[in-house]
């Protein structure tokens, strides 16, 4: 912002005959000229973006700060989501056709095809990132592969059509939900076998697991309820019951709170995960799909696919901060390694949104490719070459 400079260099020998309030007036726009110039905010650094472009069979790869799509990468049909492997600089996007495309930085390209049959879900990795665990749901298997010789060691075979996969903190349990059974199903990496099985209700879908891991959090989406199971006995703790069914699940960071949203109802339902109760149900824009915190869980970024809207709700006093309208169907969202600001994905415009998070504020769109459905941001830089 640049200020009109105006010379004030004291006051007059006539200053007797200058009202009073005029003298206020002038030092109160100086004191107010000078904040601006203090409170200008400075643009993204050059994070990159990854942007998963389901039809466009793409991953495109947006500097924030310029922002121009610095490459895009081909990929296997029909990609869906990517995960960043941990400790390493290599992302693994996950295809609908069961074809795992591993992209590496600084390259920028696909430097591998994992190939784990007729279909792909949920990736999931150890936390050394030594090893991922993937979903084969139309064939009802969990797939053990090692990523530092990217050779398959292990397949489970489950049930078909399983629908979410996650694991615990320490890496030894893998925890897949069949909607066909009503079941969750516990699996351990090492040595690799199937523990148990727990009823829990109708139509299983995605899963949160607590962070000392031992207890699972479990949408029903085919009732208005979530159950929680406890990891170590694969019992059944609660069964929750919730004013709309249940399409997705986000833990805060500090596990304290569970954040159940309904498509159905437009509601976010927030539930003390300590205690399994509901702690307050609070309207939401139309079609919840979407959500990322803060680090210290102060705020959530909420986006809502069916009126475009991005949400900044304060998690202490349970209020709307700021709303911005972000585009047609906002699906995806990540927030910069700094929290400054917002990528945000727009399914139905092949655009990607970038926004200022403080207030919530439009800086621009990128085109990106055709239906964007998962964006990342992994906190590398780019340095222009």
């Amino acid at each position: 912002m640049k200020i009109p400079f105006r010379r004030f260099s004291g006051l007059p020998s006539n200053a007797s005959r200058i009202p009073r309030w005029l003298v206020i007036l002038e030092i109160a726009w100086l004191a107010l000229a000078t904040m601006a110039c203090h409170t200008q905010v400075a643009p993204p650094r050059p994070y990159l973006a990854f942007v998963v472009n389901n039809q466009s069979k793409s991953v495109a790869v947006v500097d924030l700060a310029t922002p121009e799509i610095v490459t895009n990468i081909p990929v296997s049909p029909l990609p869906e989501t990517a995960i960043r492997r941990p400790g390493r600089k290599e992302i693994y996007v996950v295809s609908e056709t069961g074809k795992i495309s591993i992209i590496d930085f600084p390259a920028m390209k696909v430097v591998h095809t994992l190939d784990i049959g007729q279909s792909a879900g949920d990736l999931v990795f150890a936390p050394d990132g030594n090893r991922a665990y993937l979903l084969n749901p139309q064939a009802g298997q969990i797939v053990f592969v090692d990523c530092n010789t990217l050779a398959e060691i292990h397949r489970f075979q489950v049930m078909p059509n399983l629908a979410h996969l996650a694991i615990t903190p320490d890496g030894k349990t893998l925890i897949a939900s069949g909607p066909a059974g009503d079941r969750l199903f516990f699996v351990s990496t090492s040595p690799p076998k199937v523990l148990g099985s727990v009823k829990v209700g109708k139509t299983p879908g995605p899963l949160v697991v607590s962070p000392d891991g031992s207890e699972v959090f479990v949408a029903d989406t085919g009732e208005e309820k979530i159950s929680v199971a406890e990891v170590a006995s694969r019992s059944i703790l609660a069964h929750i019951e919730m004013g709309a069914k249940p399409n997705g699940l986000v833990l805060k960071p500090d596990g304290g709170e569970l954040f159940v949203l309904s498509d159905a109802g437009a509601t976010m339902t927030i539930v003390d995960a300590s205690h399994a109760n509901i702690e307050q149900i609070l309207p939401t824009g139309r079609g919840p799909v979407a959500a990322a915190f803060k680090r210290d869980s102060s705020v959530m970024y909420l986006a809502t696919e069916k009126d475009g809207f991005v949400t900044a709700f304060d998690i202490a006093n349970r209020s709307v901060m700021s709303t911005i309208h972000v585009g047609v169907r906002p699906d995806a969202l990540a927030l910069t390694p700094d929290e400054r600001f917002l990528a945000v994905a727009d399914s139905d415009s092949g655009k990607l949104a970038i926004v200022r998070t403080t207030p919530l504020s439009l800086i621009t769109v990128v085109p990106v490719g055709a239906n964007p459905t998962c964006v990342i941001i992994p906190g590398w830089e780019w340095n222009g070459n």
